[in-house]
Order: C-alpha cells, then structure tokens, then sequence
C-alpha cells in the first residue's frame, strides 16, 4: 500500500510563495509518474504538474513560470514550488502517484492567497 502525505499548504497574500511537500512511503521515481493536483470549491479537480520517473515534467498553462515541480528520492518527497500566487490559485492541493493501472492520492493541503 503506498501512502502520501502532504504538507505546505497554507494562507499567503497575492504575489507570494508557498512550497508544497508530499512524502511518499516508497522511491517517488518507482512510480510511473507523480503529479499535484488540485480543486477548488465548484470546479472539477485539474492537473498542475507532473514529474515522470524519467524526471521530466509538465504544466498546466495557467501556472508555467511559476510553479515548480521537483523531486528528492532521498528523502521520497516530491515537491511543488508556487511563486507569484494569484488568487486563482486558491484550492485544496492534492499530490497523486501513478503506478501500473493504479492511482494513489494523498490527502490534500488547502492553499488559500488572499488578494
């Protein structure tokens, strides 16, 4: 059974950073990919980013230039660096893995940027 574990989340005023941390309970490049997603109230849930096990990534249009994705396998954890946050950007952020016909989701942070 994997397991993810979020934290980061939190409230921030327009223009600022916030990182976002999900610890894996197994190697994060063991996946087939891992990725940050997120809701709002309302709306349905959306990727933001990607990282593969080859390492390579991508992003939603609405968050390129400023959000990062990254990942550390010695400490299991996948990281999403947000910069220049935007009230748009309010949600609960979740972090999935995707391994084989299998989904793992973990069980959300909530970002909230204030304008």
């Amino acid at each position: 059974q994997v397991q993810l574990v979020e934290s980061g989340g939190g409230l921030v005023q327009a223009g600022g950073s916030l990182r976002l941390s999900c610890a894996a309970s197994r190697n994060i490049f063991s996946f087939n990919y891992m990725g940050w997603y997120r809701q709002a109230p309302g709306k349905q849930r959306e990727l933001v980013a990607s990282i593969a096990s080859s390492a390579i990534t991508g992003y939603t249009d609405s968050v390129k230039g400023r959000f990062t994705i990254s990942g550390d396998s010695a400490v299991n954890t996948v990281y999403l660096q947000m910069n220049n946050l935007k009230p748009e950007d309010t949600a609960v952020y979740y972090c999935k893995a995707h391994y084989g016909p299998n989904d793992y989701w973990g069980q959300g942070t909530q970002v909230t940027v204030s304008s």
